[in-house]
């Protein structure tokens, strides 16, 4: 039997913000590659490189294992690898290399392999499976072994000579339900647990319902599942969430999918199944404005536990809004937060700043939207040009000396726009203290307004004014002065 080492190259001490953060996720989409590997007869076994400091550690697993594959399989799901960074793409290339120099058939399938093929082929690997790939992973593995031809295997690069052969493009898995449950036995769960308890006091982890996203935001790159969106069922879902807590006790659930629940009745259906199982947990979603106006499909997620929705409101301005073809409108932001809150679950943005010809007056509206609807949290970024999208299309010409991030805090604005990449800097720290700043002025409202209701909790948040008020002043003070810099 053929041995395969499965492997990442999300390497949390390599992006600082994430490693201070403390809210690790599992490599989910490594884990659904070795289980379907692990289902056609071969012997998986995982090299996590999450919690490592040297992708130079790999070395000695394979020593240790005596993998005939070497399979460096990134998580689709997660938003972090999606975004390519430069310091984990290193890190694929030194593994690369040592897999190759032990004799080890090296395979990788990632985002940024999909885009950057001949990258990855040029470190090292001798193939790059492109897009959705367990289904590839399996066909090309089986070829190898057997000694069979893999040249018409869809969803492949590879070398042939000094040619770099890319195969046609495979189609994306309709049946979710048909994959195996991921190989959840193979990671070690204790330093994830341990990480999460330390930072936030519980424990959380990750689960996709769905692939893909039928929306078609020009900014969003889609290297993996593309445009369709498939879905498992509730039923499946359910039987993973009890696998889960049955194992590992987890105490919340972030379910990963770009949009949780499109399909009309899904999420009813989810509920209903959830309290019939007696499961107790929380967890957060992403989804979208025009999806959570509607109020039965907010009821039935509170009453299936969620207590945090990021929706990707993005922009204040409406004109933004539609150069980006959101396909939302202010209103349905407003809506959805209110409804939200009425129902008892937070509401979180996801905010971007930078988009071309963005105005000082469309950052004011975002601001001011912001501030009035005081979301639960705020995830502020700088717009990400990424292969494949349209909004890389309009600005690639600018992205000669810089086309990726070193690591998820750098926020580093790499085309020509409005200000300069300094402005964005600031400006993500000021809004950012605008809005605790609101968010301390509504507790002091609260504590007038109730006060049998004043708590330890509620009067510490009050408080907080006294911290981020002069903040808030002297990162207004810089926003301005570099807004001036650019218009001298």
């Amino acid at each position: 039997m053929k041995h395969i080492l499965f492997t990442h190259s999300y390497f949390l001490r390599f992006d600082p913000k994430q490693w201070e953060a403390g809210q690790p996720y599992p490599p989910l989409g490594t884990l659904y590659a070795a289980s379907v590997m692990r289902q056609a007869g071969f012997d998986c076994r995982l090299f996590d490189s999450m919690f490592l400091s040297d992708p130079r550690a790999i070395s000695k697993a394979i020593d240790d294992n005596g993998p005939s594959f070497v399979v460096i399989y990134d998580d689709g799901f997660n938003y972090l690898t999606k975004m390519c960074l430069t310091n984990m793409r290193e890190a694929a290339f030194s593994m690369c290399r040592i897999a190759r120099e032990k004799g080890c058939t090296v395979i990788v399938s990632s985002s940024d392999a999909t885009d950057h093929y001949e990258k990855y082929l040029e470190a090292g690997a001798g193939f790059v499976l492109l897009g959705e790939a367990e289904h590839t992973l399996l066909e090309l593995v089986n070829a190898v072994d057997s000694g069979n031809p893999f040249q018409q295997i869809p969803g492949l690069a590879y070398r042939d000579g000094e040619n770099i052969i890319k195969t046609a493009r495979r189609p994306v898995i309709r049946d979710l339900d048909s994959l195996p449950m991921p190989a959840w036995d193979l990671l070690d769960i204790s330093p994830y647990r341990a990480a999460w308890l330390k930072s936030s006091n519980y424990f959380s982890l990750n689960i996709g319902t769905t692939r893909g996203c039928p929306f078609k935001c020009n900014w969003c790159a889609k290297p993996i599942y593309g445009n369709r969106y498939n879905s498992r069922s509730p039923q499946h879902v359910v039987n993973e969430l009890i696998y889960l807590k049955q194992n590992f006790g987890f105490d919340h659930i972030w379910f990963c999918d770009d949009i949780f629940g499109l399909k009309p009745g899904w999420v009813q259906e989810f509920a209903e199944l959830v309290q019939s199982t007696g499961l107790k947990f929380r967890f957060k979603i992403q989804s979208r404005a025009d999806l959570l106006v509607q109020e039965n499909y907010v009821e039935a997620l509170a009453a299936a536990g969620c207590d945090n929705v990021w929706m990707g409101a993005e922009s204040g301005s409406q004109r933004i809004l539609d150069a980006m073809d959101k396909g939302i409108t202010i209103a349905q932001i407003h809506t959805a937060t209110a409804l939200l809150k009425k129902h008892g679950i937070r509401p979180s943005f996801f905010i971007q700043f930078g988009y071309l010809s963005e105005t000082r007056k469309d950052i004011r509206k975002t601001i001011d939207m912001i501030n009035t609807l005081l979301p639960h949290s705020i995830g502020i970024s700088v717009s990400y040009p990424l292969p494949g999208t349209g909004f890389y299309e309009k600005v690639k010409q600018d992205l000669q000396e810089k086309s990726n991030w070193t690591d998820s805090d750098e926020l580093q604005l790499m085309f020509r726009n409005t200000f300069q990449p300094a402005f964005y800097k600031q400006l993500h720290r000021y809004v950012h203290r605008s809005h605790r700043s609101h968010l301390a002025l509504d507790h002091w409202r609260q504590l007038v307004l109730k006060p049998r209701r004043t708590n330890l909790f509620r009067i510490k948040k009050a408080l907080s004014i006294l911290y981020y008020f002069p903040a808030l002043l002297m990162a207004r003070w810089q926003v301005n002065r570099l807004a001036r810099e650019v218009h001298a």
